[in-house]
């Protein structure tokens, strides 16, 4: 196909999400095959439909590793699984001064989500304690939304979330249902379903993405994607893989930027409607061309630092989204 002839069809499909349609899977793979030189084309299309979706807003979300190591799960990118010799920290359930501490200078600098994120298959014993952080968050900073992440969730812990004043549950799927036996053995895609089902029954909000750069294939990211969009996910992180030696993905062959980049403008043409936010390895696998994705459908991003790695900062964040012309 030539160059015409594909910027004609990925034309087309933008038209008809813009109408208020859906592509579909076949359309998204076309769109992920389109080659280098029609991928600025590809992610100026992805931000039309962002911004007639979106507008120009760029949600901000900071996140506060609360419980870090030891987890005994088995996910290959994982640098806290306790199986693997990462030397990352390693430390219980952090104490409720301090992550107030962190809320506060998230809230100073004008960010207004903070999620806890705890280490492990499922909130296990600290869930009271987690409970009564929440409380402690939205009596100091009622204004701060608040998020978690903690695992694998029982029905009636879903609940008690819900009721302490918890808006919005995170939890990837991590990856395509076909790829993620290659990824994880020691729970099952279906088990990550069951929390985000029960997350939604309770009445929270899902954020749910996952990892690109695993080593699966851009049908299976396509694939991810539309799982994400029938699940009726609102927050979309997408995190690049940042390899961590000990852990089995440490010599992963990294993606291209423009990989990387066409992903998210089709992610963008799957799910119009949906935040869709930059995550872990923005930083170290695109170093100084991330300005692009936020031209070319990406419209939140987690700032600050992540559960093991350093980010770019919350002041080079906010520069970013302002040089931009966009608005936090």
């Amino acid at each position: 196909m030539n160059l015409l002839a594909q910027t004609t069809q990925i034309t087309h499909l933008a038209e008809k999400v813009l109408a208020g349609a859906a592509i579909s899977y076949e359309e998204a793979l076309t769109l992920l095959d389109t080659p280098d030189e029609a991928t600025p084309f590809l992610l100026g299309w992805a931000d039309v439909i962002r911004k007639h979706f979106r507008g120009r807003k760029v949600d901000l979300c900071a996140i506060v590793n609360a419980r870090a190591g030891r987890c005994p799960e088995d996910c290959r990118f994982c640098a806290q699984s306790a199986r693997y010799p990462t030397h990352t920290a390693v430390y219980p359930l952090l104490p409720a001064d301090e992550i107030l501490r962190r809320a506060q200078a998230v809230y100073a600098a004008g960010i207004r989500r903070f999620s806890l994120v705890t280490s492990g298959r499922e909130p296990g014993r600290d869930f009271d304690k987690i409970l009564a952080l929440i409380r402690l968050l939205r009596k100091e900073l009622p204004e701060l939304r608040i998020c978690a992440s903690l695992g694998i969730l029982r029905a009636e812990e879903a609940r008690a979330l819900k009721k302490t004043g918890l808006t919005r549950y995170h939890h990837n799927l991590e990856t395509a249902a076909s790829f993620f036996p290659q990824i994880c053995t020691t729970h099952r895609y279906e088990d990550r379903l069951a929390t985000i089902f029960a997350a939604k029954e309770a009445g929270l909000e899902v954020c749910a993405g996952g990892i690109i750069g695993l080593g699966e294939t851009p049908a299976q990211r396509a694939e991810l994607a539309f799982a994400l969009r029938d699940l009726g996910a609102v927050s979309v992180p997408v995190n690049i893989l940042h390899p961590i030696p000990g852990t089995p993905l440490e010599e992963q062959a990294p993606l291209r930027p423009l990989e990387i980049f066409r992903t998210l403008a089709v992610f963008r043409f799957i799910l119009p409607h949906v935040t869709i936010r930059y995550a872990g390895g923005r930083e170290h696998n695109l170093r100084d061309t991330q300005a692009i994705g936020l031209a070319g459908g990406v419209d939140g991003l987690i700032t600050g630092d992540y559960l093991t790695t350093r980010g770019q900062g919350i002041p080079r964040d906010l520069t970013l989204i302002r040089d931009l012309g966009l608005k936090i």
